[in-house]
């Protein structure tokens, strides 16, 4: 459904986007992750049409976003960052308004205007003006909008910002259920909302694509993934520490809290080579390890996704800072 190949933005001397490209499909929710600066809201506007691109090419259900624009924005719903609307409107006439523009008309217009106020839970400010909403309301009034026309496609930028929690929710939700049959990107801070929503996940750094898997894949990538977390009695932190150090699955042992009757130590396992540890393999041997201790706690780390955003996204002088 959005097809992007080697598209780069340049405002004067600075290269925003650097000849990124992906692909995502029906059925696919994928996230946009990415520090400030990056590049995501860039890369969406020339995706949706908004502003043309320096280089490089977008095309959305088939048709090349610079040579046939209008069939290609008829299947995009927008949702731009800061969630812009008419401010003298009410959120009905805002709505219907935004309906006409997609072509709606009669009873097709109130239709669509009906089921996006009762998706995004807007009844009770229905007929307030949009300049007297909450930032919460705002954004969801904006977010209705952008899916009045049942859309194949969703570019939605930040959807979950200014939210309370329930409310974050209830999008989240949304964009799962929607996302079964349209194609959907989304940017976002909130890494919670990758294993929440999405389906695959990429990382832009200075307008560089830097990573791009599953949730699962990316976890992958993290030093956590396949460390095992041990509390065992039997022992001190410093016998543990030199014999688990010895085993070949073992790259480095970090005690974490050593008390009268325990210690709890993470082990890192070795990645790479002929001694890496596979999946279950380090947890195994540090039990093999454990004859005499009374083990209290063991389980294996998944990997975390904030570990992964920050080694590859964190200048390297600030993660020797930071080590």
């Amino acid at each position: 459904m959005i097809t992007v190949q080697n598209l780069a933005k340049t405002f004067g001397t600075k290269r925003a986007v650097d000849g990124i490209s992906f692909s995502v499909e029906r059925g696919e929710v994928l996230g946009f992750l990415g520090p400030n600066g990056a590049g995501k809201s860039t890369t969406m506007r020339m995706i949706t049409g908004f502003i043309p691109p320096s280089g490089g090419t977008v095309s959305v259900g088939g048709f090349d976003m610079e040579e046939n624009p209008i069939p290609a924005k008829r299947l995009i719903g927008y949702l731009p960052e800061n969630a812009p609307a008419y401010t003298d409107m009410t959120v009905h006439g805002f709505l219907s308004f935004a309906a006409e523009i997609r072509g709606l008309r009669g009873e097709a217009k109130q239709k669509a205007v009906n089921r996006v106020v009762e998706m995004c839970f807007l009844e009770a400010v229905l007929h307030q003006s949009v300049d007297t909403l909450s930032k919460g309301y705002r954004h969801r009034t904006c977010f209705a909008q952008s899916i009045i026309h049942d859309p194949d496609v969703l570019i939605l930028d930040e959807p979950t910002d200014g939210l309370d929690p329930n409310q974050k929710h209830e999008v989240r939700t949304l964009i799962r259920k929607m996302g079964e049959k349209k194609a959907i990107i989304f940017s976002t801070h909130i890494l919670e909302e990758v294993d929440a929503v999405c389906s695959r996940a990429i990382i832009i750094d200075r307008g560089k694509i830097v990573a791009n898997g599953t949730p699962q894949q990316l976890r992958q990538k993290s030093d956590w993934a396949g460390a095992v977390t041990l509390r065992v009695n039997g022992i001190n932190g410093s016998a543990l520490n030199q014999k688990l150090s010895q085993l070949s699955t073992v790259k480095k042992v970090v005690v974490l809290k050593e008390e009268a009757t325990s210690v709890t130590a993470r082990i890192f396992p070795k990645t790479g080579g002929p001694n890496a540890a596979p999946s279950g393999a380090l947890a195994q041997s540090i039990a093999d390890a454990a004859q005499g201790w009374r083990i209290e706690e063991l389980h294996t780390e998944e990997g975390r996704l904030d570990d992964v955003f920050r080694n590859i996204t964190m200048p390297d002088t600030v993660k020797e800072e930071t080590k």
